[in-house]
């Protein structure tokens, strides 16, 4: 188990803001991740880590996964999830990264991939 992850305290309020506004792919992913049922593995939806707020993280299987918008996939959102990339695997934490449109278009898939990493 990963030891407690520090976070800038001034990342909380914006945590709690993305949960209650999560995208239509954030809802569904965690629609299957909640409850502990993958695995019996809890996860936590938009947590701070760091200084960022990752889509959902289980500290049992240090794993983060981030749901990205079309902003990731250009060379500066790129360049940003390299550096988010980066810190967290420093910290211990494997990333799993999946596209809204995976996740809206092929939400069995998506989990079938989550189960097997973790």
């Amino acid at each position: 188990m990963t030891d407690m992850l520090h976070y800038r305290t001034d990342l909380k309020e914006k945590a709690r803001s993305l949960r209650k506004n999560m995208t239509d792919a954030e809802n569904l992913l965690w629609l299957r991740l909640k409850g502990k049922q993958i695995k019996g593995q809890l996860f936590y939806r938009q947590k701070p880590i760091g200084e960022y707020i990752v889509d959902f993280y289980s500290p049992s299987v240090s794993l983060v996964i981030e749901v990205d918008g079309g902003q990731h996939f250009h060379d500066t959102g790129a360049e940003k999830d390299r550096e988010r990339d980066a810190f967290l695997s420093r910290r211990g934490l494997r990333v799993l990264r999946y596209s809204n449109h995976d996740v809206l278009t092929n939400s069995e898939g998506v989990v079938e991939d989550v189960w097997r990493n973790t």
